[in-house]
């Protein structure tokens, strides 16, 4: 039957995995991702997971996805909707048949589409088929969970193991439709569960089954094939997720600054998985403290910099709150320290497993009196290691707090990243104060940076206080002096704003000048950039300049816009950023396309606005 199947070359396809939140959904996607982007395929994903800790088994609430774009070319976004979907109950199907392609493949566990699941999900009739509108989609109904019983009755496993497995035969099934290697899976089976010798064999079991019941059922007429991209430079790859980039990109400016990496944080999602990846590299010299609350987390930091460390806490949009004081007090001491904030859907607990960009003021503002710190954001999963380096050498040789702004896009995404070598990253060279400096002055500074000495305690001749309270402008002793405190204000705002002569200048991917200036930030990159790329290659006057540098921003950013008749400020918010650029450039016009759905944007949407604008409506 298979030698009879043709075989259909695709350049990309999106491909999402949907089911319970116990279905193994995220290790399903991401053994699929793997083995895409070790084939050779530019690969973009995207995890979706419910909010709820346990919401009700079989409802929608409770579905956890996993979207995987893999293509022959550049992929920048996990997709906007999807070729190939996998749903394993009802409620998965209810939920995401609305993100399939027309035509496109539905995959169904058959076995779960009883009373039961349709009521659970919340049908009103027993026919999703009907209900959802589905007639023009190649549906595939497949009994999963009755075949991987059959496949594994002789195992000696028990039923509820067994079923465990039904997510590597659906996973079985996608593999033969695309002909993906199923070696990396094996292999990752017999890594992960090395002293269970019997749950190595019974999922290679099931994967196998999968993908021999793919090949042998007439209502998959072909497969397909995405052959390797060429576009990828020459290199060493890894897929790579943005929270495990961002650890390693702290790793890496420590060591470039020669000084030990010290994390203080209370795991708080999306960003506990930062913690967790620095708790595991006690053999680079990281030492992790995962502390009582938001607040003990950025305090035990603060006194690890005071001592002499590269010092970071991790957290998301309800912690920063808490941290607000302990940023003021860093900032009023002037240490070294790099809060990273990876942002969630808010106020409140919000949505914490969705993504948003809605932190920017609080990065900006969020702390009592003239307090401002440097802030940036990272754009790609992978330049998330780039963007943390750069905030530990920022942090480090200008003696100043920086927030580095994620979200949970581009934190939980992944992507192929090319492996570098640490001799192509600067070196990283903290103002410290030698011990036996004679005249010590703590707050004496270095003329171009304006910052001032790393005084390690313990020191001959070079102690001095800290606090909280104001400091005189050279001594460093407590100063109630209004003429003092102005000095001091104006210092610490000029410090921040020198950073602007240590960042690369702002760039424009497409024309310099012309009709429409798409402007974004941090996580949104990827759709920007192929809707932006999109429309030029449809002959329209649309460019994008795309900001990782938000306080201070790169000291062209005016000249830029002034070279264009409209600027759309795109964010996932209520406009944030168009605010903040209104502000520091008044002189130009905004506006704005916002989206605040706990969702990222779709090419498909900022096309059809660009559009709307090009053409005046």
């Amino acid at each position: 039957m298979d030698k009879q199947k043709s075989v259909q070359e695709l350049d990309e396809v999106v491909v999402r995995f949907s089911g319970d939140s116990g279905d193994g959904m995220q290790l399903t996607g991401t053994l699929f991702a793997d083995a895409s982007a070790l084939f050779g395929n530019d690969v973009s994903t995207f995890p979706d997971y419910p909010s709820e800790i346990r919401a009700p088994q079989g409802t929608v609430g409770g579905v956890s996805g996993f979207q995987v774009h893999f293509g022959n070319r550049k992929v920048n976004t996990p997709g906007d909707y999807c070729d190939v979907l996998v749903a394993m109950n009802p409620a998965a199907l209810k939920a995401n048949a609305k993100w399939v392609k027309k035509g496109g493949i539905i995959i169904v566990d058959v076995d779960q589409f009883n009373e039961k699941g349709y009521q659970r999900a919340g049908y009103k009739t027993f026919d999703a088929e009907t209900e959802l509108n589905l007639q023009d989609y190649k549906l595939i109904f497949a009994p999963i969970t009755s075949l991987t019983k059959e496949s594994l009755k002789d195992s000696g496993l028990d039923n509820k193991s067994i079923v465990r497995s039904k997510n590597m035969f659906a996973l079985g099934m996608v593999y033969y439709l695309f002909e993906r290697n199923m070696n990396f899976t094996e292999r990752f089976f017999e890594k992960k569960f090395a002293k269970k010798p019997e749950i190595v064999e019974a999922n290679k079991k099931v994967l196998h089954d999968g993908y021999n019941y793919a090949a042998n059922i007439q209502a998959i007429a072909n497969k397909y094939e995405v052959k390797q991209a060429e576009t990828l430079p020459k290199g060493r790859y890894r897929n790579i997720s943005g929270n495990t980039a961002t650890a390693w990109g702290l790793i890496a400016a420590a060591e470039k600054a020669g000084l030990p990496l010290f994390c203080g944080s209370y795991p708080i999602t999306p960003a506990t998985e930062i913690l967790i990846e620095l708790a595991k590299r006690k053999d680079l010299g990281v030492k992790t403290l995962q502390a009582e609350d938001e607040i003990a987390g950025i305090c035990t930091a603060i006194g690890a910099s005071f001592a002499g460390n590269f010092a970071v806490t991790t957290t998301s949009g309800p912690g920063l709150s808490l941290k607000s004081e302990a940023l003021g007090l860093a900032v009023m001491t002037e240490l070294p320290l790099v809060v990273v904030d990876v942002q969630r859907g808010g106020p409140s607990t919000g949505l914490p497993t969705k993504t948003e960009q809605s932190d920017l003021m609080q990065a900006l503002w969020g702390r009592n009196g003239e307090a401002p710190m440097v802030v940036i954001a990272a754009s790609t999963p992978s330049n998330c290691f780039d963007y943390a380096f750069m905030a530990g050498k920022i942090a480090m040789e200008h003696m100043t707090p920086v927030m580095l702004l994620t979200d949970g896009y581009i934190a939980n995404g992944s992507e192929p990243w090319k492996i570098p070598s640490m001799k192509d990253y600067p070196e990283i060279k903290p103002p410290i104060v030698p011990e036996g400096t004679k005249d010590y002055m703590p707050y004496a500074r270095d003329a171009e940076r304006l910052a001032r000495g790393w005084a390690l305690p313990g020191k001959k001749d070079i102690e001095h206080r800290l606090g909280g309270l104001e400091k005189d402008f050279l001594k460093g002793t407590v100063s109630h002096d209004p003429i003092n405190h102005q000095k001091m204000v104006d210092i610490r705002a000029e410090k921040v704003k020198r950073v602007q002569e240590y960042i690369p200048e702002q760039e424009v991917f497409g024309d310099k000048e012309g009709e429409l200036l798409v402007v974004g930030w941090g996580g949104t990159y990827g759709h920007l950039y192929d809707a932006v790329n999109e429309m030029r290659k449809a002959g329209k006057s649309v460019s994008l300049c795309h900001f990782n540098y938000i306080n201070p921003l790169p000291k062209n950013t005016g000249e830029i816009f002034s070279k264009f008749k409209k600027i759309v400020v795109c964010e996932l918010n209520l406009g944030q950023f168009a605010n903040y650029l209104r502000m520091n450039f008044p002189e130009y016009k905004y506006m704005q396309y916002n989206k605040v759905q706990g969702l990222p944007f779709t090419v498909v949407e900022l096309v059809d606005k660009f559009n709307q604008i090009l053409e005046g409506k």
